[in-house]
């Protein structure tokens, strides 16, 4: 007969979310042996901005939640465990071992699979030396490999949040990097034309070879099967030691497929993280949620929703069994960044129209500019690059209250009077029409 053992609560995935969760539940007076946290990561990597090397220590910014912390909560760690079935109408899941894990409740925080570009056709794409960073033992064995190459060429293929950082990081440290993506310029989801073409200036005065609008086709390799080149549409090949795999990912639903409902490749979710299912909640990339202030479903992929989804579904389901009522998520999205000496914020949504403002001269020796955008005449979303806190405080508030514009040169001024001057609050904001 399978071993199986049981749990009021338990959270599949081991990632930001998964420790989130665990800390509000903590918060919530939860009991010894209540919660179990499951996933088939040898090393628990809660909180990967940690910049130690034990990915299972993270900072939070109030405790550190290391193993001992779990331990110490009464929540048991379940690692190296790979779940492989699951059967939400049993309320049982079951891993690769066939353990079998009751719940009662059940946190799906499994977040995103990388795309590997075997799946685009790319020959030769299982050359050692090529990398993906999603996976930590991939990242274990990209720093392995990178202290013991001679050769310090690299090649990034990608340019989203991972191309666009890692480069960056790379070229700190000296090694030669050369970037290339099929999209027409950086970060181009997120990024409009101009704001990318600073960031291409800076990246190439610091070193960085950028190659726009081309795709690798395959990769030349040594008798010993590792990468040496990369090959281009275009029919150049490029040197490379080293290549760093940016191309998307998808979430991990694979096991829950056929149960709950799903919309935009992710679960759907209801303004508290519960699915289709009585019982069974998804929270970080791998949930598609209401955006309440947008009237549409959307998912997430960072860091700040991973956090602040996790610790939204622990207080609802913690209202739930009290009979209380909760707010729904009223998500506020927000991204940032840093690389070299810059560092940008953005909040809201990218749509509509675009005014730029500021100097976004790549040459500038301290450049700071911004981005509105305006839809049906409000502004929806805002960008700063190199603002201090005041300053981003202040364009989140832009973006939050989405005052009326009558006039896109007026916007521009008033981004030009934000960062040009130290103004107190009530100048610096717009606060109903501009």
């Amino acid at each position: 007969m399978a071993e199986e053992k049981s749990f009021k609560y338990v959270i599949v995935g081991a990632g930001v979310s998964a420790g989130y969760a665990a800390r509000e539940f903590a918060n919530q007076a939860l009991k010894h042996d209540e919660l179990a946290i499951i996933s088939n990561e040898p090393e628990n990597h809660i909180f990967p901005e940690s910049q130690t090397q034990n990915y299972a220590c993270g900072e939070t910014g109030e405790q550190r939640q290391c193993p001992q912390w779990y331990k110490d909560k009464g929540i048991e760690l379940i690692l190296s465990t790979e779940i492989v079935k699951a059967d939400l109408a049993t309320k049982s899941i079951v891993s690769s071992h066939g353990k079998i894990f009751k719940y009662q409740t059940l946190l799906i925080a499994t977040g995103s699979t990388c795309s590997r570009l075997s799946e685009f056709g790319v020959q030769d794409a299982n050359a050692k030396n090529i990398f993906y960073l999603r996976d930590i033992k991939d990242v274990d064995q990209l720093a392995l490999t990178m202290e013991t190459k001679k050769k310090r060429t690299v090649v990034v293929i990608g340019g989203g949040y991972i191309g666009f950082e890692m480069s960056a990081s790379l070229r700190v440290k000296n090694y030669d990097v050369t970037m290339i993506f099929p999209e027409p310029w950086i970060m181009h989801r997120l990024f409009t034309a101009e704001i990318a073409s600073f960031y291409e200036g800076y990246y190439a005065d610091k070193g960085i070879n950028i190659i726009k609008s081309t795709k690798a086709t395959g990769f030349n390799t040594n008798s010993n099967g590792e990468v040496t080149e990369v090959k281009l549409d275009d029919g150049r090949t490029l040197e490379a030691d080293i290549v760093i795999v940016d191309v998307g990912g998808a979430p991990t639903t694979s096991i829950f497929k056929g149960q709950v409902e799903e919309d935009k490749g992710g679960i759907k979710t209801d303004g508290f993280f519960k699915t289709s299912i009585s019982d069974v909640y998804a929270i970080g990339d791998v949930a598609t949620f209401p955006m309440k202030r947008y009237g549409d479903m959307r998912r997430v992929e960072h860091i700040d929703h991973a956090r602040k989804s996790a610790e939204h579904a622990v207080k609802a389901i913690k209202a739930a069994e009290e009979g209380r009522l909760i707010q729904e998520y009223d998500y506020f999205p927000f991204f940032y960044s840093r690389a070299f000496d810059l560092s940008w914020q953005f909040y809201g949504d990218n749509v509509g129209q675009s005014v730029l403002f500021g100097d976004n001269d790549p040459k500038s020796p301290k450049p700071k500019f911004g981005t509105y955008w305006v839809k049906d005449g409000k502004v929806v979303g805002a960008f700063l690059e190199g603002g201090v806190m005041e300053e981003n405080k202040a364009i989140a508030r832009v973006a939050r209250t989405q005052p009326s514009v009558g006039s896109l040169q007026v916007l521009s001024n008033v981004g030009e009077l934000l960062i040009g001057s130290r103004l107190n609050r009530n100048r610096v904001l717009v606060p109903c029409r501009i």
